[in-house]
């Protein structure tokens, strides 16, 4: 067996094998360098993202600090309400504008009276107190009455600070000095963070940072921060999907997680209703290798360490978050499982990998390209060779190409495609294409069944001697097309065109079981086409072209006659003779389509027949039963008929 494969894989594997062996190496080192590249580059985001925790930490508590601080020194604080009300309402709802971290601002006093400012602004905070939907701030009072009763009223304003509704007044046993942020301040009389704990006015987890009055250590005020403010700072996603982050407290208890659903468990845990800080850390376990490791100096500093975890590996970095001797004992970690970090090199692994391969694709497209060069032309031109033989003409010629030799070879084919196209505009295209076919033998003349049509224009003569040449050879043109897509339609052969006749069969040169059947819808087709083509002529002052038909099926012998040098494919035989006989005595009848005795007995279920009777045909001893072919039965007719005659 010959071995050959197409120029193209020859030169693909050539250039292919030369480019893997030169990437190989290069990827290799690559990787390696690129494995520990990966490594040290989610170490340093992990440094850099621990530094950004602890950053946005502080401002998010910072900026509730500066305002304790000023607050701390203003005058109006010091009384204790309802002294002074409306300048400390004043202060409070300025700062719940600028300071959008801050939940709310308060104040105590050691009788235990307190005020409090409230931001608002969130749907479920209003829900909470129960306030107007306008409201922008709501603000608590407690004030301590005779034999110390305290009564607690809230008032609640829009943005524009005006009073929209007031809550009334109503005895309470809220006493701000046994708040835990009020006894830390009181305590050791310096700023002291305290949380997270359950807030008495919103019922929800708070950070708080308080100072004691510069002019009264005993009046204290503070801003609440929401756990979930605090939460919106942590997102570890930036350097793997499965990065962690947390802030841990002093006593090792979780306040913030970057995963929504801890975070959720956190504040039900600060709320009273989760299951406890014990569950919670359940659901993460890498915290409690977190809470051995922040007891490490080494680590506590801020160095990077591993462990192990159900037979994961781990990197974790802590930072210390405290900042004016606040939140001491407060720590931010960022935990990585080493797992990812190696998948990062992996993927600089992959992305090596395809630019080698794109190289190597790149010197195989380039090798194709080149290969394409030789080979293109010599596939259109057996593309070309194929569609000749299949006598497809509607396609253009192959196109120029770089090589003469396939130049040459492409113009000897293109002069045998336009020799063969010209060849079947004058035979049937069938019989070409069984002509050319070395193997096919059909041609030959044979006796067999076949259906032969003939039609005529009437006075056709008459037509030519009042009309231009080049007007009939226009008219004629234009009927003689419309003709032959029909003829097409419906599988017949043109086998020739006589002056202003044509002479179509069916059964031959290929094989048909329903050749009567579409011969008889042929003609009707023909008949309505023609009927239109004159009612246009009549319109525009042209001859119209009468034109009668001659039907009748039986044996007749098939195939190409004449001269050694010259022949013709035609059908000879009283079959063909009688089918002219009958077009011409459409005259004699006055009738359109006229057919024998042999196509009423095969198609009389399908078509309407209108009986005329045994004729002499000229030159004929022998009557011909005649019929005319009216018009084709509905499909239920047809039926009907049928069961008819063979009940």
């Amino acid at each position: 067996m010959n071995w050959s494969k197409p120029l193209r894989l020859h030169l693909s594997v050539l250039v292919a094998t030369l480019l893997l062996c030169i990437s190989i190496p290069l990827i290799w080192m690559a990787f390696s360098q690129g494995r520990g590249a990966a490594i040290l580059a989610g170490e340093k985001l992990m440094r850099q993202m621990s530094l950004r925790l602890v950053d946005g930490y502080k401002y998010a508590l910072e900026g509730g600090y500066e305002v304790v601080a000023v607050a701390a020194t203003l005058p109006q604080l010091v009384s204790r309400p309802p002294l002074e009300l409306e300048e400390k309402q004043a202060f409070f709802l300025e700062v719940l504008r600028n300071v959008p971290n801050a939940t709310s601002i308060l104040a105590g006093y050691p009788d235990g009276s307190y005020i409090q400012a409230i931001n608002t602004a969130n749907p479920h905070v209003r829900t909470a107190l129960s306030a107007p939907d306008d409201t922008a701030f709501a603000v608590r009072i407690v004030t301590t009455q005779d034999k110390a009763v305290r009564v607690e009223t809230m008032r609640f304003v829009d943005g524009n600070d005006r009073l929209i509704g007031a809550r009334p007044f109503a005895k309470t046993t809220f006493d701000a000095r046994e708040r835990p942020w009020y006894r830390a301040v009181a305590r050791y009389g310096t700023p002291a963070s305290v949380g997270p704990f359950v807030s008495g006015t919103l019922k929800v987890p708070t950070l708080t940072i308080a100072a004691p009055m510069k002019d009264n250590g005993q009046v204290v005020v503070g801003v609440n921060i929401h756990l979930e403010t605090v939460s919106h700072l942590l997102d570890a996603r930036e350097i793997s999907p499965r990065a962690r982050s947390y802030i841990l407290n002093e006593q090792d208890k979780l306040v913030a997680h970057s995963d929504p659903a801890m975070m959720s468990r956190i504040l039900g845990t600060w709320s009273g209703r989760g299951t406890g800080d014990g569950a919670t850390v359940a659901l993460d376990r890498t915290v409690e290798a977190v809470i051995r490791l922040r007891h490490d100096p080494s680590v506590a500093s801020g160095q990077m360490a591993r462990f192990d975890l159900d037979g994961e590996s781990y990197l974790v970095q802590i930072a210390p978050v405290s900042f004016s001797n606040l939140f001491k004992g407060s720590s931010v970690a960022v935990v990585v499982p080493l797992e990812d970090l190696v998948r990062q090199a992996n993927r600089q692994l992959l992305r090596n990998l395809a630019m080698a391969a794109a190289f190597v694709i790149a010197g195989i497209v380039a090798s194709i390209l080149l290969s394409r060069l030789i080979s293109r032309s010599l596939y259109r031109l057996s593309d070309e060779a194929r569609r000749i033989g299949d006598l497809d003409f509607a396609a253009k010629g192959a196109s120029h190409s770089l090589i003469s030799e396939i130049n040459t070879l492409a113009g000897a084919l293109a002069a045998s495609r336009r020799a063969i196209g010209q060849f079947a505009l004058y035979v049937p295209r069938e019989v070409v294409r069984r002509i050319i076919n070395p193997a096919d033998t059909s041609t030959r003349a044979a006796r067999q069944d076949v259906t032969a049509l003939f039609t005529d224009i009437r006075d056709f003569t008459t037509i030519s001697e009042q009309h231009p040449p080049e007007e009939v050879v226009d008219i004629l043109s234009a009927y003689f097309e419309m003709l032959n897509q029909i003829i097409e339609r419906h599988g017949g052969t043109v086998v020739q065109y006589l002056g202003d006749s044509v002479f179509v069969m069916w059964n031959a040169p290929v094989p048909e079981a329903d050749h009567v059947e579409k011969g008889c819808r042929c003609a009707l087709a023909m008949k309505a086409a023609i009927d239109g083509m004159n009612e246009t002529n009549r319109d525009s002052d042209r001859p119209e072209l009468i034109t009668r038909f001659g039907l009748h099926s039986g044996q007749a012998v098939v195939g190409s006659f004449g001269a050694i040098s010259r022949q013709q494919y035609t059908a000879m035989g009283d079959t063909i003779n009688v089918a002219s006989r009958l077009e011409g005595l459409n005259k004699e009848f006055g009738t359109t389509i006229l057919a024998s005795g042999a196509v009423h007995r095969v198609a009389q279920d399908l078509f309407v027949f209108r009986p005329i009777g045994p004729v002499h045909a000229k030159g004929r001893a022998e009557a011909v039963e005649t019929w005319e072919l009216v018009a084709e039965r509905s499909p239920d007719a047809a039926s009907a008929k049928t069961a008819n005659r063979t009940s």
